[in-house]
């Protein structure tokens, strides 16, 4: 059976054990890194080890319902994507 992710609750636990601050401090560093990686996406946020938050433009293109196999234009939109650094494949790939 495969493993489930840590939840977040299990990682405010975790990260409070080994740094030794109180689980709600840990809660509100993590809250306001989110607030933080939100407000700056446009511009390319960097998460030293994990990676990069960033917003993307994708091209309009051409499309097929599968449904009904019709041929449909899809607009062009703004797309939130992450880049995993190096680093964080390196320790996780080995």
């Amino acid at each position: 059976m495969a493993k489930q992710a840590m939840t977040k609750t299990q990682i405010i636990s975790t990260l409070a054990e080994r740094t030794g601050l109180a689980k709600k401090e840990v809660q509100q560093v993590l809250d306001e890194l989110a607030d933080l990686a939100y407000k700056e996406a446009g511009n390319g946020f960097k998460v030293p080890g994990l990676g990069k938050l960033e917003l993307k433009d994708r091209k309009g293109r051409w499309g097929r319902n599968p449904r009904t196999g019709e041929k449909i234009w899809i607009e062009p939109k703004k797309t939130l994507k992450f880049r995993v650094a190096k680093t964080a494949k390196d320790a996780v790939l080995g």
